[in-house]
């Protein structure tokens, strides 16, 4: 057999003339052209020109979004997609393959979080999303980063301490040696390039004393320019690091397949859902939930130009700031209190030494203990967040319980102190609320659909999606990844409403027994 004749056939002249014949009326793809054609991209199209391509702007956004549609986030995946799969193929309408180049600087170059938001301004229009009901939760998922490059802030400053004094005894007896003085590292090698050494290095080679203190010099400096980028780069509202992808902090996460508790480098990403639809994504390198909800909602309400009249949140978010905020911007909050599950214990109830179980007593601003001793108002302080957020804390005291039978149970403090409580009223206020709202009839409606319905997006893009790790890095990177797979997402959501007649669908309603 000819080798030639092995990529040859006859069968030209059986295929369709147009692959649309071969596409369902009701195919996701169709609908996806229908969204994508009614809205306007002349600002993303006119960033996409400066690099003028062969291929137009409209027909490669089709296929990457269609690609992340299918789950497909390999840009060289949905470049082979394009070659095999007939639905790229109509896609494409005649135009070439596109290579993995190409999708790659495509997909660097557009805005990708503004394409997102257009989408969802379609969603809006056709009233699907709404802004009435915003369910927030946030997971970690991880970096591509190796999990092993982790840099600890904590770690970096203690070398750094200890090699600045060491460093200035080796710049101050350097000086003396050479009776110069010099202020830096850096002036001192200067001058020692100045002397033009000459260097030897290997076996049997000795080194002269400016050769080592030319290097010793170098080596010290390079640390201590190290040692500073890391601490710039780590910032103040974290404490570690990746060397591979700088923007990740090194978290616990739930999907710990090496089995050892171990600490992988990732990014905590919030999403916000209304109506099954996700309305909102925000991407942080900070482990704790609290700290991210002001400036994800500060994102949101500048991109769409409103605000959710009410948002549902779990614990992880409960903080005096987040209720404030809330409370400013006249959105009603429905936070579960981080001590709910536990209050409803029989074992909390016992513990008399809580505020929680003492009795207070507005007008004279005192609590009473389960002995009836008076806790008074001693001195006030304010306590300020990394955000800058200041809380105002009240400090009770116990007048004397040095005899108090209940001491034991009541405090853990040193024999002869007095029992002490601190507390925000304005903290406690917000609880009291937030509980109330929560523990409504409306309240345990929304907490239900909560769980099901952005927990139920995290599970689906998880899984159904595999999205368990970002493929590209950096924080502006792996933001136009998510930005991607939530438009992927609500299209799709869209189509399957579409499809099963469940359009205009809110909150899922209570079953009962």
């Amino acid at each position: 057999m000819n080798k030639n004749n092995l990529f040859l056939n006859s069968y030209q002249l059986i295929l369709p003339l147009s692959t649309e014949i071969l596409i369902p009326k009701d195919d996701s793809v169709r609908m996806l052209v229908s969204v994508l054609d009614g809205i306007d991209f002349g600002e993303e199209k006119k960033a996409y020109a400066k690099r003028s391509r062969k291929i137009p702007f409209v027909i490669l956004l089709r296929v990457v979004v269609y690609g992340f549609m299918r789950g497909i986030r390999s840009v060289r995946a949905i470049e082979r997609a394009c070659r095999e799969n007939i639905n790229f193929m109509w896609l494409l309408s005649g135009y070439p393959v596109p290579d993995h180049n190409t999708i790659a600087r495509f997909i660097s170059a557009v805005d990708m979080n503004t394409v997102f938001v257009k989408v969802n301004k379609v969603l809006v229009e056709l009233g699907e999303i709404k802004f009435e009901h915003g369910f927030v939760d946030g997971t970690k998922i991880e970096a591509n980063a190796n999990r092993y490059s982790f840099v600890w802030k904590g770690a970096v400053e203690k070398h750094k301490a200890k090699l600045l004094p060491k460093a200035e005894t080796f710049l101050s007896e350097t000086c003396k040696r050479y009776g110069i003085k010099f202020l830096t590292l850096e002036g001192l090698i200067n001058y020692l390039d100045g002397r033009k050494i000459e260097s030897v290095f290997g076996k049997g080679k000795r080194k002269s004393d400016e050769q080592r203190d030319l290097e010793t010099a170098l080596e010290y400096a390079e640390k201590l320019r190290r040692y500073g980028k890391y601490i710039e780069i780590i910032g103040d509202n974290r404490k570690s690091m990746s060397k591979t992808d700088p923007d990740a902090t090194f978290m616990r996460l739930k999907d710990d397949y090496m089995r050892n508790g171990q600490l992988k480098p990732a990014y905590n990403v919030q999403l916000c859902v209304e109506s099954e639809y996700i309305t909102g994504f925000y991407v942080s390198a900070d482990r704790n939930d609290s700290m991210t909800l002001k400036p994800f909602l500060e994102k949101q309400e500048t991109e769409y130009g409103k605000r959710h009249k009410d948002l549902t949140l779990d614990a992880g978010y409960e903080s005096e700031e987040n209720y404030a905020y809330l409370k400013d911007k006249e959105q009603t909050a429905y936070i579960k209190p981080f001590n709910y599950e536990q209050s409803k214990t029989r074992k909390y109830k016992r513990q008399i030494g809580r505020k929680e179980n003492m009795s207070y007593d507005a007008a004279l601003d005192q609590y009473t203990c389960a002995n009836g001793k008076k806790l008074n108002a001693v001195y006030k302080m304010t306590r300020k967040s990394n955000s800058g957020y200041e809380q105002n804390i009240t400090i009770y005291r116990c007048d004397d319980c040095a005899d108090c039978p209940s001491r034991a149970l009541c405090t853990k403090a040193q024999e002869g102190k007095p029992k002490e409580i601190e507390c925000s009223r304005a903290f406690e206020e917000y609880r009291a609320e937030s509980l109330k709202n929560i523990t409504s009839e409306l309240g345990i409606q929304l907490r239900v659909n909560r769980s099901i319905q952005v927990e139920g997006v995290f599970g689906i893009i998880k899984q159904d999606y595999l999205f368990r790790k970002f493929n590209r890095r950096g924080k502006r990177e792996i933001s136009t990844e998510l930005a991607l797979v939530c438009t992927a997402y609500n299209l799709n959501k869209l189509h399957t409403n579409l499809i099963t007649g469940r359009t205009g669908f809110s909150l899922h309603e209570i079953s009962s027994a």
